[in-house]
């Protein structure tokens, strides 16, 4: 499964958001308002839940300086990655766009299509207005 948010306008240039995104605390400040517990583990992983959900734990996978970062889950019971590819617009602004990947069968997929797109949108929502 594949779900990618439109380009959001971040008013930092590429290194700044970068940055912020590679500073994984900040993912606090863009969760959906129903998160239900926020917990950064060390500096490659975070935990999170919002309500009524399990419990996700990402960790940093993979990343190109300034232009892309890579987490993905930690468990490999729910195999996925959730990608930001930054590009810089110009010295003030950049822009983002966020893709999820992951491998499900359909019963799950479908089940989750969902939630997982309105999640992805609202972090680059919420990106769009740090």
């Amino acid at each position: 499964m594949f779900i990618e948010t439109p380009s959001a306008k971040v008013s930092k240039n590429g290194k700044e958001t970068f940055e912020f995104l590679n500073d994984l605390a900040n993912f606090e400040q863009l969760m959906p308002e129903n998160i239900d517990k926020f917990e950064v583990l060390n500096e490659n992983r975070f935990l999170f839940a919002l309500k009524g959900m399990p419990e996700i734990v990402l960790e940093r996978k993979e990343e190109v300086q300034y232009t892309k970062l890579v987490l993905g889950a930690a468990s490999d019971k729910l195999p996925f990655t959730l990608t930001a590819d930054i590009t810089e617009e110009n010295e003030n602004s950049s822009s983002v766009v966020l893709s999820f990947q992951g491998e499900f069968n359909a019963m799950m997929a479908m089940m989750i299509k969902t939630p997982i797109t309105n999640f992805i949108n609202t972090l680059s929502q919420n990106l769009a207005k740090v």
